[in-house]
């Protein structure tokens, strides 16, 4: 049901009054930006027309689109979807801002918003899982090592409550579980960010179950299922608050993921390509196939002899083979081992499928989930055609704590245009929105990149482009520097060249200084050296958990935080402990990207500039999201620093450097240095 089903269209104040009422609430002033967003916003969800919407850091673009957004759900009834790139966004959007907005409208709406909060299955506690109706899937629970600790994964980055979880290199895993079991009972959502402090993924996983090993309506607690309160509440819902990973799953053909909408706001889209593509990868290794075995022996009470020969063959070939790209197709030898275990996999799922009129219990669910993923991947990889995949073969380093050190494949989709554009926007009015949707001084390359056609700039496109602009006046708060004298990167992370203008700019600056990197190697190898010679703290990526880095940084001025990709978007710190944005050199993708080599091997043999479109495209995204970490406020002052000449000397840096925000540009070495000590006394 939607709320169309109860709500009659009416009418209520325009969305600039709505808007004065939503920013009265905050305490804040009138926007011109947001004033023209949100009025651009109203304009296509009434014209059912796709809208891209740049909207500088500073320009307030939540309330810029909760506020028609809200208005047109509550006075037509047509349910709005919001999404959001992290769940840190998420957060912020269903605890603040969405609730302050539908606070400070409803006195002007025909009856007050509802809203609902909607995450993947596992993110909630399962209540029959908690009680023992779910075997567990290790009898030495109890018995496990610690967790890793700070920087042994990526765990913590991926959800912020494996962050939180404190002493995980000291507390044992039964520890946490004992935990779960006690919030059980207080819990009112069983949504795991309400867990503080958070438990690693491990613990997790011991209390929550998948979509697929769920038992539905069978549940005996049924009623009382966490996961399907927070659906059924959504489906009531007039603005429902997700994030990009359900999209991901949404796109991949399950609709059914989400309520039905008539509106999709999408938040921080120029994530939404990569997310897509995430949600849709998947892969296969031996002990993937082992684990199935074991699961369907365990639970299902099977024997798993051809499953068992077929993850042996799997393992000896991918041990024998390269770690490289298949864009043919898999070899003979691998097709032939991955056939071998769809086969298996296919004749176990027939064992397992219960007898006509029995239930399957949830012991044989779970041992169902783990072979129907099995086959599906086996199924997609081992196909006859695979031309709208990207193959390809990794193997985890020598040191890697993770893998069974043999290799792994892997499967990720050509393309993501078509499943956004076809899935997503079709049948429904897409509002698209971030601080960097223009590259090159255009909306074609992300238009492209989530399947609109490129503009004509008349009114039969199926999208527009708006840039509402930002509060900040970067031409007099910032400077974009090049430091055009250094030699052109190479593949060393960095030369003595580098790291003497690395020092000399963080001296000038009295640290203050972040420093984002290319790889893990660069931001290392700086910050050692960094540490030799300059008497400022300096820390790294992967010396603590990201937000106690971030909260270090923020809180002493002369500390300076190094690091890579998490990095680059997303930091937060405005005032005087950020004065100094170091960038190392154009992030382009790695030269052995599969996913990005085959995408640009593509673009080519349509006739296109598969290194423009793909590589530079990439680049541009990533330097404007770099670039953005200086000025967070009206009263930031500092300096981007570019340490690769190629954005001044290369004929695609005009492309780059249109990307940027509009600095005040220079390469002037000494001229930087003098700006610098200016701002530090």
């Amino acid at each position: 049901m939607t709320p169309s089903d109860t709500a009659e269209p009416a009418t209520a104040p325009d969305v600039p009054a709505l808007l004065d009422r939503a920013v009265g609430a905050l305490g804040g002033s009138p926007r011109q930006g947001q004033r023209e967003m949100a009025a651009e916003v109203a304009r296509a969800i009434e014209d059912g027309r796709h809208l891209l919407v740049q909207a500088g850091t500073g320009t307030g673009k939540s309330l810029g689109y909760l506020v028609p957004a809200v208005r047109h759900a509550v006075t037509e009834g047509e349910r709005v979807v919001v999404s959001t790139a992290t769940l840190a966004l998420q957060r912020q959007v269903i605890t603040r801002d969405l609730p302050l907005v539908a606070d400070a409208v409803a006195p002007a709406l025909p009856r007050p918003p509802q809203v609902a909060l909607l995450k993947g299955w596992h993110n909630y506690l399962c209540r029959h899982k908690i009680t023992g109706g779910y075997p567990t899937d290790d009898a030495t629970l109890f018995d496990l090592p610690p967790d890793p600790g700070p920087g042994e994964g990526a765990a913590a980055e991926q959800h912020p409550a494996s962050a939180r979880g404190g002493d995980a290199g000291s507390d044992r895993l039964a520890d946490h579980v004992r935990r779960l079991h006690a919030w059980a009972e207080e819990t009112d959502t069983g949504d795991r960010d309400d867990l503080v402090p958070g438990v690693p993924d491990r613990a997790w996983r011991q209390v929550s179950v998948t979509s697929l090993e769920c038992l539905g309506q069978r549940c005996p607690v049924f009623d009382e299922c966490f996961a399907e309160q927070a659906r059924g509440t959504a489906r009531e819902a007039d603005v429902v608050v997700t994030n990009h990973a359900m999209l991901g799953i949404a796109a991949s053909g399950n609709q059914h993921v989400l309520p039905e909408h008539d509106v999709l706001v999408v938040d921080e889209a120029h994530e939404l390509a990569d997310r897509i593509t995430s949600a849709a990868t998947v892969d296969l290794a031996a002990g993937t196939v082992e684990h199935a075995a074991r699961l369907a022996r365990r639970h299902g009470g099977r024997t798993t002899d051809d499953l068992d020969a077929a993850a042996q063959g799997l393992a000896q070939v991918l041990a024998s083979v390269p770690a490289e790209r298949y864009p043919q197709g898999l070899p003979e030898s691998l097709h032939t081992a991955v056939s071998a275990v769809r086969d298996a996999a296919r004749g176990l799922l027939a064992e397992l499928r219960p007898e006509s009129g029995a239930e399957p219990d949830a012991g044989i669910r779970m041992a169902q989930s783990a072979v129907q993923q099995l086959f599906d991947v086996a199924e997609r990889m081992a196909a006859e055609d695979t031309s709208d995949d990207v193959l390809w073969c990794s193997r985890p380093p020598a040191d890697a704590p993770w893998g069974d050190g043999v290799g792994r494949l892997h499967a990720a989709p050509l393309a993501v245009a078509g499943l956004i554009s076809s899935q997503l926007l079709a049948e429904r009015t897409g509002i698209l929105t971030s601080a960097t949707l223009t590259l090159g001084g255009s909306f074609d390359p992300l238009a492209r990149s989530l399947g609109l056609a490129a503009s004509t700039g008349t009114e039969d496109d199926a999208w527009r482009g708006i840039d509402v602009g930002s509060p900040f006046d970067y031409r007099s708060q910032g400077i974009c520097y090049v430091a055009k004298h250094l030699p052109a990167p190479g593949r060393e992370p960095t030369t003595d060249a580098q790291l003497d203008e690395i020092a000399g700019l963080i001296e000038a600056a009295g640290g203050r200084t972040l420093g984002l990197f290319s790889s893990r190697r660069a931001a290392t190898a700086a910050a050692e050296a960094m540490r030799e010679r300059l008497d400022v703290p300096v820390l790294c990526q992967g010396d603590d958990q990201l937000p106690s880095l971030v909260a270090e940084f923020a809180r002493d001025p002369a500390t300076c935080l190094f690091g890579t990709l998490s990095l680059w978007q997303g930091v937060d710190v405005p005032g005087d402990a950020c004065r100094l944005v170091l960038i190392d050199r154009v992030p382009f993708p790695r030269p052995d990207d599969p996913v990005k080599a085959a995408r640009a091997r593509a673009v080519e043999q349509a006739g296109g500039n598969g290194f423009m479109q793909v590589a530079a495209t990439h680049a541009a995204l990533l330097l404007a999201q770099g670039a953005g970490r200086l000025i967070r406020s009206q009263d930031d002052r500092g300096v981007v620093a570019i340490l690769d000449p190629r954005l001044v000397t290369a004929r695609y840096g005009s492309f780059l450097t249109r990307s940027l925000p509009d600095f005040w540009r220079t390469t002037d070495q000494h001229l930087v240095r003098g700006a610098l000590r200016r701002l530090d006394t």
